[in-house]
């Protein structure tokens, strides 16, 4: 699918820096910028819920670590 990307200046050389950082063209570091950043936002999320899991399960116990 093809997208046209408007970037202001200071974005132009931030995704200009990472595409020679990375050796790739800023294409790639652009499509390599948005899978990072969704398995980040993926892994958080699953992160959380375990965490809300455990919380839930271990809540007795919890309790009375904390007193």
């Amino acid at each position: 699918m093809a997208m046209t990307l408007r970037l202001t200046e200071d974005q132009e050389r931030a995704l200009a820096g990472l595409a020679a950082a990375d050796g790739v063209s800023k294409q790639e570091a652009t499509v390599r910028a948005i899978m990072e950043a969704a398995t980040r936002r993926g892994h958080r999320s699953r992160v959380q819920e375990l965490s809300a899991s455990a919380r839930k399960r271990y809540a007795d116990v919890l309790d009375r670590l904390g007193q």
